[in-house]
């Protein structure tokens, strides 16, 4: 077996094992597909992932059943307006037996922490968790305790409460790679969630462990990513922040700032995860669109001109991606390689399509459509139905020899 035959069987297994972690969550998660997708891309990116929804949309169960699947530590920490930054990172108690303090870590000291309604702490509350989140440590007493790793930190916030809550400020908003909007459940899968939880709500079972989950994390780092990606990603970004450079004019008056290196960063370790999720070892335009909306919703800062016009930062990003263009080579790649397998007989006419009505006509004229076959009766009275107006009269005299007989 080639060095590439048992590259493609290990990363098959890999994404088998994906598939199955999947399956798990979805087992006790009804609906929010890209709810689970998403937060699994944040796994193998190695990003935080912010979710915004409504109560009672499964944010908090979809991360600890996350916890369990993936395996590890995992700590969840209510915010709230008391809070204070020790009860977060931990603090030093001094220990009259011993005459010495020891150090007691906060809940934040764990591979996966849930930060619960995280916009409910005050900002020195915010400000202590950005450390933890951006250096992957923290500071107690003059010494720094590195975070386990993996090290994911997964926060809920309800975008409805007004009273009592501390939006988060741009540098720490900055530091999620993910902000996803957690909708309501169809009707169907309600209705599923009734008969599924009624009774005896299912147990997810351990896929992954914490070593497994940092080498997934090594292979979608990587995941191939062509240089026309990353250039159309930079001409993305560069146009939330010059919108006028690329003919955006009116929304250059919504933007107050827009995204930073770290969102260019962002949107291309998504996309390597999310094709490894998908079973490919290389993005394609598809992936970085898809992400796109995700790594840039939280990032931007609408001027005071959007907030009266009711502009969101979805509608900026969707003119953003209507104006900057795919790279060409990646978006024809693909079809031009399925095109020739279903046009069978003709395949060198595959890439003209005006073409391909011709060898249809050719060997059964009667599947032609109706509309293909306007020109047919101009061509076809002088060799078909000229015979019919010459026997017309012919019969015709001779019914009225008969008569006069």
């Amino acid at each position: 077996m080639t060095s590439r035959e048992t590259d493609t069987t290990d990363m098959a297994r890999d994404v088998q094992t994906l598939e199955k972690a999947v399956y798990e969550v979805k087992r006790v998660i009804v609906g929010q597909d890209r709810l689970v997708e998403r937060i699994l891309v944040g796994l193998l990116a190695r990003g935080h992932v912010l979710l915004e929804g409504v109560p009672g949309v499964a944010k908090t169960l979809a991360v600890e059943t996350f916890a369990t699947v993936v395996g590890g530590s995992f700590s969840r920490v209510q915010f709230t307006p008391d809070l204070v930054p020790t009860d977060l990172i931990g603090t030093r108690i001094f220990r009259q037996g011993k005459e010495e303090f020891d150090i007691e870590l906060g809940p934040v000291v764990a591979n996966f922490v849930l930060a619960d309604e995280i916009n409910r702490a005050p900002a020195k509350v915010q400000s202590a968790l950005l450390e933890v989140m951006a250096e992957r440590h923290v500071s107690i007493g003059g010494r720094t305790y590195p975070m386990p790793d993996p090290f994911l930190v997964m926060a809920t916030q309800n975008p409805i409460e007004n009273e009592g809550v501390y939006p988060l400020p741009e540098a720490q908003r900055d530091r999620f790679l993910f902000k996803v909007v957690v909708d309501y459940p169809s009707v169907e899968e309600e209705r599923e969630i009734v008969y599924r939880m009624g009774v005896a709500p299912p147990t997810p079972q351990q896929v992954l462990n914490p070593d497994e989950l940092v080498r997934l994390q090594k292979i979608a780092a990587s995941v191939f990513v062509h240089h026309a990606l990353v250039d159309y990603v930079v001409r993305v970004i560069a146009a939330t922040r010059n919108p006028r450079d690329v003919g955006l004019d009116d929304v250059a008056s919504w933007i107050a700032y827009g995204a930073s290196p770290r969102a260019t960063l962002g949107i291309i370790a998504a996309s390597r995860a999310l094709a490894l999720l998908r079973g490919r070892d290389y993005v394609v335009p598809q992936d970085v669109l898809e992400v796109i909306p995700d790594v840039l919703r939280h990032r931007l800062v609408l001027s005071y001109d959007a907030l009266a016009d009711e502009v969101t930062p979805e509608q900026v990003i969707t003119r953003v991606l209507q104006t900057v263009g795919l790279p060409q080579v990646g978006v024809q790649a693909v079809p031009q390689q399925t095109r020739p397998p279903q046009q069978g007989p003709a395949p060198q006419q595959g890439p003209n399509p005006q073409q391909v009505p011709a060898p249809q006509q050719g060997p059964n004229p009667q599947q032609v459509p109706a509309p293909q076959q306007v020109p047919a009766p101009q061509q076809g009275p002088s060799p078909q139905q000229g015979p019919s107006p010459q026997q017309g009269p012919a019969s015709q005299q001779a019914s009225a020899t008969d008569s006069s007989r």
